[in-house]
């Protein structure tokens, strides 16, 4: 595998961990103090379901920051920084959802929660690429060129 695509690889399995991670603190949030629990086996179901919803999630973002990253990789792009792209992708879902779940009027359905998500993971990641024949210019990571 050449260096550029196991970047790619590895930066869109840190991205599905940050959004499952963020998705997963949102459920038990959510289950500890928005949602009605009858019982210990209510409690269970609730976050289990939410944690489930949220890795699902985080999957489909894992697959756009792949797809994403493979085609700025063809582009004769790089990612940097990917550590702070996938924190970024990561708490960008946590505001949303914590957002929906506090202001239940900012809730839009499935879909177009699904799209937002979609559209802001390629967004981070296209920002966070650079192109392979201005990496190395400057005098470190943080250099403009």
């Amino acid at each position: 595998m050449e260096g550029n695509n196991r970047i790619v690889v590895y930066y869109a399995i840190w991205t599905m961990i940050c959004a499952a991670v963020a998705g997963s603190v949102i459920a038990l949030i959510h289950t500890l103090f928005f949602s009605y629990n009858a019982g210990p086996p209510a409690f269970v179901g609730n976050l289990v379901g939410g944690v489930a919803a949220a890795v699902a999630i985080a999957s489909g973002q894992g697959a756009v920051a792949l797809l994403t990253g493979g085609v700025l990789a063809r582009l004769g792009r790089t990612l940097r920084f990917t550590v702070l792209l996938g924190l970024s992708i990561g708490l960008f879902d946590f505001v949303m959802y914590f957002l929906q779940m506090a202001v239940p009027a900012t809730e839009l359905g499935w879909t177009p929660d699904l799209l937002i998500l979609v559209v802001v993971t390629a967004a981070i990641t296209v920002a966070g690429s650079r192109s392979l024949s201005r990496v190395g210019a400057g005098a470190g990571d943080g250099a403009s060129v």
